[in-house]
């Protein structure tokens, strides 16, 4: 079932969304980040990720982002779980005032041997790979990626 957009925007406004990002890290332990296209948090540097769908399974949720957000086929198998984070923003996908968006995030490091070849460009509008220092001093890297770097916990 997909509902229509203002179905959804009454979603957002009166509850959290359940979504899983995507810590892409290559053999060099640099993280891929896109520049997002959408709201919340256009035009930032984010890493990949993805709404799980109503009655979709978390493996997957995963499965689907994967391959909607990377262009490869990867299963929860394939990544080790980072923990639960909340991502709060004062906008909302749709520019409505008076709400913005509340996620309860999901994050998985995903080690990729390569770099994959075609990155979708319907979320993002450019790619970059850099390691978790530079990432935490890019004023232009928000700070809901940047929360997965700041503790030596949250480190591989």
């Amino acid at each position: 079932m997909t509902l229509d957009r203002d179905a959804f925007a009454a979603v957002v406004r009166d509850t959290p969304l359940v979504s899983i990002d995507l810590i892409v890290r290559d053999p060099a332990g640099r993280v891929l980040v896109g520049r997002r296209t959408n709201q919340p948090a256009r035009g930032c540097w984010f890493v990949p990720g993805g709404r799980i769908r109503k009655d979709e399974r978390i493996a997957d949720a995963f499965t689907r982002i994967a391959r909607d957000e990377l262009g490869i086929e990867r299963t929860v198998d394939d990544a080790a779980f980072r923990g639960v984070f909340e991502h709060l923003y004062d906008t909302n996908f749709a520019g409505i005032g008076g709400f913005g968006t509340h996620y309860v995030v999901l994050a998985y490091d995903v080690g990729l041997p390569e770099p994959p070849a075609d990155l979708p460009v319907d979320q993002h509008s450019d790619y970059r790979w850099a390691c978790p220092a530079e990432l935490l001093s890019d004023p232009d890297v928000h700070a809901n990626t940047k929360a997965y770097f700041t503790s030596a916990a949250d480190q591989p």
